[in-house]
């Protein structure tokens, strides 16, 4: 699995849809849900979002933007609305409580023919333990991606139907969301350059990716510079100066950076047993996986997983739990 795909395989959108989000001038939204990760697409109109540090993103047609934290931002039609709008509506993505409802709201609905009205889409996503901290440690607090206004139709007219709520509509708003945010991520990583993770710069190279996908389709192997090289077509030392400089680390020290971050990942996420997620991520004996693991940590594999769990019983995401509905609610 490459590692995009491994940092969004334990990520979904479940019921995190606002299903009629289509506002007409003046109009402010301010979210204020802790969601780590929250997408907004504009399907038609425009919009200005400004976080907490004053960042002001301008928003058109065909943009989706990711926003990432878990701190209250806005996204009204100008930034001076956002004081001055009759109209804000507040919005919470996993909201337990009898407010978590799909209700229609004055100024907030599907209208097809309201051409001057700006239309959104706007999911939100759960944490999901490692995986998910490490891709939000990949992306800025917030990007805009321009996509196709072609798709944007189409995924109106999807959204739309949606919003019937007939059999099987939300899981199918889910998964276009799921599908929207693959999109978004490998169309921003494409247009990233330098700021990209070194690995997607890694997978984009010529001489890097054989190797680079060998070992993440077979990390458990024991994997050596000269065996990267031989996989990548070239001499050992042309392969670890390459690797250097595009990477920003030696090649051994990428292979155990990913190793140790999967270990991580399946010390929190599941019950295997050490050996079993020794022998997982290309390590023959518990005794040298728990050793590297603490240089690298600083802390026993054992220790870790009980700290992650404690963590996770006490944290902000353990109490989120059923449906997740979107609750907007109007503030006049």
């Amino acid at each position: 699995m490459d590692p995009l795909s491994s940092l969004l395989s334990g990520i979904r959108a479940e019921g995190s849809v606002v299903s009629r989000a289509v506002l007409t001038a003046p109009w402010t939204i301010r979210f204020v849900d802790d969601a780590p990760l929250v997408m907004i697409s504009v399907l038609r109109g425009a919009g200005t979002l400004l976080l907490p540090d004053g960042t002001e993103r301008a928003v058109g047609p065909g943009d989706t933007a990711l926003v990432r934290g878990g701190v209250p931002f806005h996204l009204a039609d100008h930034s001076a609305t956002v004081h001055d709008s009759p109209a804000l509506y507040e919005l919470s993505c996993f909201t337990a409580g009898p407010e978590c409802s799909d209700q229609e709201l004055a100024g907030i609905h599907w209208d097809n023919e309201a051409d001057e009205a700006t239309a959104l889409i706007v999911g939100a996503y759960r944490a999901s333990g490692h995986r998910h901290q490490r891709l939000l440690r990949a992306l800025p607090p917030v990007l805009v991606v321009e996509e196709d206004t072609d798709v944007c139709a189409w995924f109106e007219t999807v959204a739309v139907d949606a919003a019937r709520h007939s059999a099987g509509s939300q899981a199918l708003m889910d998964r276009l969301l799921d599908w929207a945010l693959v999109c978004t991520l490998r169309s921003w990583f494409d247009q990233a350059g330098a700021d990209a993770p070194g690995w997607y710069r890694g997978l984009a190279d010529p001489v890097l990716a054989p190797a680079l996908q060998s070992f993440h389709d077979r990390p458990a192997e024991a994997w050596t510079v000269a065996s990267l090289a031989a996989r990548a077509g070239v001499s050992r030392a042309l392969f670890a100066k390459r690797f250097t400089r595009l990477m920003g680390r030696p090649p051994l020290a990428y292979v155990t950076e990913c190793r140790m971050d999967e270990a991580e990942a399946l010390l929190s996420d599941t019950d295997l047993g050490i050996a079993h997620i020794a022998r997982s991520v290309g390590y023959a004996d518990a005794f040298g996986f728990s050793a590297a693991f603490k240089r690298h940590k600083g802390m026993s594999p054992s220790r870790f997983r009980a700290v992650s769990a404690a963590a996770a019983a006490t944290g902000p995401g353990s109490a989120v739990s059923g449906r997740g509905d979107m609750a907007v609610r109007a503030q006049r």
